[in-house]
Formats: C-alpha cells, sequence, structure tokens
C-alpha cells in the first residue's frame, strides 16, 4: 500500500493543479479581467443601446425628400446582391460600401443626434456616427 501512495498523491495534486484555473474565470466587469467575453456588462450595454435606439423613421416623408430633390443624388450604382443582402439594421456598415449624402439634400432629412444618413446603391442607411451601426434602411429610397 505504501508503493501506491506517492500515485495517489501525485495524481491528486495535478487534478488540484488543473481544477483551480478553471474556478477562477473573471466575471468580465469593467476594472476585472480580460472583457472580451462581454459577459452581463455588455448584454446590459445592448439593451441600453436597444432602448435608446428606437427611431420612428417615417419612410414615405424620406423617398418625398428623396424624389423631390434627386439632382442632389449621387449615382445609384447597385450593390452586389450579396453585400446588399447583409446590410441589416443592427449590423455594421462595411466600410466603403456607403457614399455621405449632399448636404443641401441632407438638411432636408430628418435629424436623429448621433446619426447621419448614407447612400448605398438605391437604398437610404441611416448609420451611428460613433459605432457605425446601421440604425434604419429604407429600401429603394431613390427609386
Amino acid at each position: 500500500m505504501n508503493k501506491r501512495l506517492p500515485y495517489l498523491l501525485t495524481a491528486s495534486v495535478i487534478a488540484i493543479a488543473l481544477a483551480t484555473p478553471l474556478q477562477a474565470k473573471p466575471d468580465n466587469h469593467p476594472g476585472q479581467g480580460n472583457n472580451k467575453g462581454g459577459g452581463h456588462y455588455q448584454e446590459e450595454r445592448h439593451e441600453q443601446r436597444e432602448r435608446d435606439a428606437r427611431i420612428d423613421i417615417n419612410d414615405q416623408l424620406v423617398r418625398s425628400i428623396f424624389r423631390d430633390n434627386h439632382q442632389y443624388v449621387d449615382s445609384r450604382d447597385s450593390l452586389p446582391p450579396g453585400i446588399r443582402k447583409n446590410l441589416a439594421r443592427g449590423k455594421p456598415l462595411p466600410p466603403g460600401i456607403a457614399k455621405q449624402i449632399d448636404p443641401r439634400l441632407s438638411r432636408q432629412l430628418p435629424h436623429y443626434d448621433g446619426y447621419d444618413w448614407r447612400q448605398a446603391g438605391e437604398d437610404a442607411i441611416l448609420v451611428s456616427v460613433t459605432t457605425g451601426i446601421i440604425e434604419a434602411i429604407i429600401n429603394d429610397a431613390f427609386d
């Protein structure tokens, strides 16, 4: 029995050494550990953004402004179908896809603090200035 004791002790030490790091995960709160996982803090931020970002857009008003001011609209090259399909509310706007809207036209559009209107192909997109997240898309707004 004395010959088995060193093996049991070694196995116990290894088991404890492997189990300890698994139990010592950070809570993912700001200022603690690494915050890459997001956890509870990121969920709260997402929910707050959802509550704050609910913007009621009158599609017909925006369409009529674009129609009445067509002279200020840039050429409307169509986006590739795969890229257009991936443009969605809550997703980031891919870089280089959207053009800024002429300031003369932009001044007439409804203004939402922290957001800018962009043109992507034939679609009008309302984008967060700070995050680049799409808030709204008005498909075929420039028809």
